[in-house]
């Protein structure tokens, strides 16, 4: 069976084909399959999203589909970013700029803690769907630390490690992020 990832990001495409390759005898990104399509993601929650972007891709490529969407939650802040993470500044995916406003916003406050959620959705060509969501679970720091990573990583410390997340290796990262629980949910329901 077939798996088109509705994503053309490297750092995610390469998690998820190292957590499912077991599952699917191929597995592609939006550019290996051929399929230029952007998703208007206007959904409230990850979950809607992510089942969005599936659908869409999968009603595009008539095979499996499968789309995550995830972002941070900062607690003082009502959490938000939430589903507004990557846009969070304004211009979707502007890092820098996103984490800049997320470090403005919380100069005064004491609460720093944080969490990141991931939600998956895998959309056949039948129209069954599966949903997992997954978290990490941390503090925002006052300063960036750290090259490896991407988005908010750089400010990111999980609970009981002191490097951010971008400070970390990709193996180690992999082996606890939100993405690789929301995959590791979903992979249980896949085989059961």
């Amino acid at each position: 069976m077939k798996l088109i990832i509705a994503s053309n990001n490297a750092h995610k495409i390469r998690e998820i084909k190292e957590i499912l390759y077991s599952e699917f005898d191929t597995i592609l990104s939006l550019k290996e399959a051929g399929i230029d399509h952007e998703t208007v993601e206007d959904g409230e929650t990850f979950i809607d999203n992510a089942l969005k972007k599936a659908r869409e891709i999968s009603e595009i490529s008539g095979e499996c589909a499968l789309a995550d969407d995830s972002g941070i939650t900062a607690h003082a802040l009502g959490d938000r970013p939430g589903v507004y993470s990557a846009r969070f500044a304004g211009e979707h995916g502007d890092d820098e700029a996103n984490n800049r406003l997320l470090l403005k916003m919380l100069e005064d406050k004491d609460d720093r803690t944080a969490h990141y959620t991931a939600a998956m959705a895998l959309v056949y060509p039948d129209g069954t769907t599966l949903t997992a969501e997954g978290y990490m679970y941390g503090k925002i720091i006052h300063a960036p630390r750290g090259n490896g990573g991407f988005g908010y990583d750089p400010l990111f410390v999980l609970d009981g490690e002191e490097r951010t997340v971008a400070e970390m290796t990709a193996e180690e990262k992999n082996a606890v992020s939100h993405r690789a629980n929301a995959l590791k949910a979903l992979l249980s329901k896949l085989t059961n």
